[in-house]
């Protein structure tokens, strides 16, 4: 995910996401070891909500090449809160990702609207 933070030069953090609904994405500050609880990637949301996700698919057959961009708005979506949405997130979370199935994330969610998708492949 690329946030414009408050400087000149978008912050990128890989992340496991789900989709939720139509043009709804979701990912969670989980468990995995952090320097802080503080994240810059939710500062930066808070000074500016534009984010991108990008999906890419290499292959050695450059015919399976592809990748997928979603532009739009992310909110943060603190453990107490909107708990039915909380809920839809972690279960289309632990529906891609087995870990989440095991141990639920328990910290904020990023819940992106998007407003924009592209993308490209190379064949077909």
């Amino acid at each position: 995910m690329a946030t414009a933070g408050s400087g000149a030069q978008p912050h990128l953090v890989p992340v496991t996401f789900a989709l939720v609904a139509d043009d709804t994405l979701v990912t969670a500050v989980d468990h995995k070891p952090k320097r802080t609880v503080a994240l810059a990637r939710l500062a930066n949301i808070a000074v500016n909500p534009h984010v991108s996700l990008l999906v890419d698919h290499y292959a050695d057959d450059w015919d399976e090449l592809w990748w997928a961009r979603a532009d739009g708005l992310a909110r943060v979506v603190g453990p107490d809160d909107e708990i039915v949405l909380r809920e839809l997130a972690l279960d289309a979370l632990a529906h891609r990702y087995h870990q989440y199935a095991e141990r639920r994330p328990a910290g904020d969610l990023i819940v992106v609207q998007v407003s924009r998708w592209s993308g490209w492949q190379a064949a077909g």
